[in-house]
């Protein structure tokens, strides 16, 4: 059985149409009908009926579309574990985390582990947090670095970092000379919200209730809040890890806010098995984050 009659009868069934698998494969529709014929005659059934409008699949083709699909999968998984090996690597490690994880703590982690161990070909898939442990729970990765906790009972959960939460205000050199505070600032700005899955719908309570006229807006991604607040289109409340850089900087800064009970976050990770990869890796996680 040959390679290319799977890869067109899979293409077919995807498009219904022998023109249109011909143009996605590169080959002449006369090789897709006889790539199709010789698929048939190996398998020993009709696979697909042709309509006047598309092509259909028969009830069998239907059965075999699945195992057509896992074949070329396999295929296609081996030839990459081939290059894999063929570059050095003699194992797989991947990860997923959240786009504030991704900007702030991993890359100088990563960066020191890859050092020591390049042996490993490491991938990371960047998700919303709540998407995290999904995969995490489909082994589509090893490890979860979320911002938020699983409370299922096949994972496990640990905390690797907390981080207290701020005020985070745009750089202004003459408001900075009178003494900037909370009531000044939810006079002057809307506060950016939910910027962070856990804390904010306690935070706005908290904050409605002593300051009724706060005008807010919602921005769902902490990059663009702070790029918003460097803009003065607001002000918001982000952890500190996340604004290390422009405190430094001085493109942003912070406030006190004595009046409110500030909350803390807390990084997560989260992981179905605890192989030998996984502990090596929270272990360095834990003892090099933020150097």
């Amino acid at each position: 059985m040959e390679l290319a009659w799977i890869r067109t009868f899979v293409t077919v069934a995807e498009h219904q149409n022998f023109r249109k698998a011909a143009d996605v494969l590169y080959i002449s529709q006369p090789s897709v009908s006889v790539h199709i014929k010789q698929l048939e005659k190996e398998v020993g059934v009709k696979l697909l009926e042709r309509t006047n409008k598309k092509v259909l699949l028969t009830e069998e083709g239907r059965r075999y579309l699945h195992t057509a699909r896992r074949l070329l999968f396999i295929y296609q998984e081996g030839l990459e574990e081939l290059h894999s090996f063929t570059q050095g690597y003699r194992s797989k490690f991947s990860i997923a985390i959240s786009p504030l994880i991704a900007d702030t703590l991993l890359p100088s982690v990563l960066r020191q582990y890859l050092k020591s161990h390049k042996e490993i070909e490491f991938s990371v898939v960047i998700l919303d947090s709540l998407e995290i442990e999904q995969v995490v729970m489909d082994e589509e990765v090893d490890i979860g670095i979320s911002r938020v906790p699983t409370f299922n009972p096949k994972l496990q959960c640990q905390t690797i970092y907390e981080d207290d939460v701020i005020l985070v205000a745009p750089h202004d050199g003459s408001q900075m000379n009178k003494g900037l505070n909370e009531r000044t600032l939810f006079n002057q700005y809307h506060l950016l919200t939910h910027n962070h899955p856990i804390y904010w719908d306690d935070l706005i309570k908290q904050l409605k209730l002593q300051f009724p006229q706060l005008k807010t807006m919602k921005v769902s991604q902490t990059h663009i809040t702070k790029r918003f607040i460097e803009e003065e289109l607001g002000i918001s409340f982000i952890p500190r890890s996340a604004v290390r850089t422009e405190l430094l900087n001085g493109t942003l800064i912070e406030v006190p806010c004595p009046s409110i009970d500030l909350p803390k976050t807390r990084t997560y990770a989260i992981t179905k098995h605890r192989h030998t990869f996984e502990q090596e890796f929270l272990a360095f996680l834990l003892e090099h984050q933020y150097t």
